[in-house]
């Protein structure tokens, strides 16, 4: 399925290279502007000084990890969708993930075509 995201802001919260560059190139046919965040209080900052329409937010980051970086970032975007990627899919991380805020979540390995499904639910 084709997705044109051209109008959309999407931030990738991702301290990893690696994975920063993989989900660049899951999103890069939807055409959608994207920002690399690589910590917590960079992700926060980009929030508020960008129109930004949805956040991957890695959970172990430096400085603030993705649930503090969510709790602060909903604050002041409480309708701004953030789905949190993780490593650790143990069923209290989805819980404490959503408890910080998160309005989805997804472990990794991503699966590509699961991440845009998701993704689509709130774009």
């Amino acid at each position: 399925m084709l997705r044109n995201w051209e109008e959309k802001v999407v931030v990738i919260a991702e301290d990893e290279q690696i994975n920063y560059l993989f989900l660049k190139a899951v999103l890069k046919p939807t055409k959608a502007k994207i920002i690399w965040t690589k910590t917590g209080r960079e992700t926060i900052d980009v929030c508020n000084s960008e129109n930004v329409d949805i956040v991957l937010m890695d959970i172990k980051m430096p400085d603030l990890n993705g649930l503090e970086a969510t709790e602060e970032i909903k604050k002041n975007f409480p309708k701004l969708p953030i789905i949190a990627q993780t490593a650790y899919a143990m069923e209290e991380d989805e819980q404490a993930s959503m408890e910080s805020g998160c309005d989805d979540y997804i472990s990794k390995p991503i699966r590509p075509d699961n991440l845009l499904t998701i993704m689509s639910k709130f774009i």
